[in-house]
């Protein structure tokens, strides 16, 4: 189950240790919009370190690569006042929502549904399945949208094998988190 409860342990794999995630510096178009991404994965974080130190090269955050990154452990305490809006199954309404934040010409009453939450969780389209959602907004798999075109591109991604993320929209939400540490890994 994806609910956040009181406790929960989450993970954020990066170039650096996130001690203080700060929204403004998170970037847009990501798959549940704007916000500080975490999961219960500890492999999931560790695998996304590759992947942040390459996005820092290409950016010019970081000049050379440094062949490591960290794992930042936080701890999520509940607070009744924070929204959830949890996606349990990679399904049609979670692939609107993905590809609404990604591109945003589409599907833009989801995106717009989403604005108030300030937690949205579910299954993670990771950069292994950038290359299926991309050929999915190409029109391949027939008109973005209709039922044949999402079940094309859901069973593509086999979501019984996409973990879970959690993006953090809100101060509310960055503030029930707790910083427990960090931890230096290859990337």
């Amino acid at each position: 189950m994806l609910r956040l409860t009181d406790g929960t342990v989450l993970f954020h794999g990066s170039y650096c240790i996130v001690s203080e995630p700060d929204l403004r510096r998170c970037a847009a178009h990501k798959d549940f919009g704007k916000g500080f991404y975490l999961t219960t994965s500890h492999e999931q974080a560790r695998d996304f370190v590759h992947t942040s130190v390459r996005k820092a090269l290409t950016q010019g955050t970081l000049r050379e690569d440094p062949g490591y990154g960290y794992i930042s452990t936080f701890v999520f305490h509940e607070d009744k006042g924070i929204t959830q809006f949890l996606f349990e199954h990679a399904d049609r309404d979670w692939l609107h929502c993905v590809v609404g934040h990604r591109k945003s010409d589409t599907f833009p009453a989801v995106v717009e549904r989403m604005k108030d939450y300030d937690i949205i969780a579910g299954k993670i389209a990771n950069d292994r399945t950038n290359l299926t959602i991309t050929t999915y907004l190409l029109g391949a798999y027939g008109e973005i949208g209709s039922a044949g075109a999402d079940d094309i591109c859901i069973s593509l991604l086999i979501p019984e094998r996409l973990r879970d993320q959690y993006c953090f929209r809100s101060d509310a939400a960055i503030t029930a988190l707790t910083f427990k540490g960090s931890e230096k890994c290859p990337a």
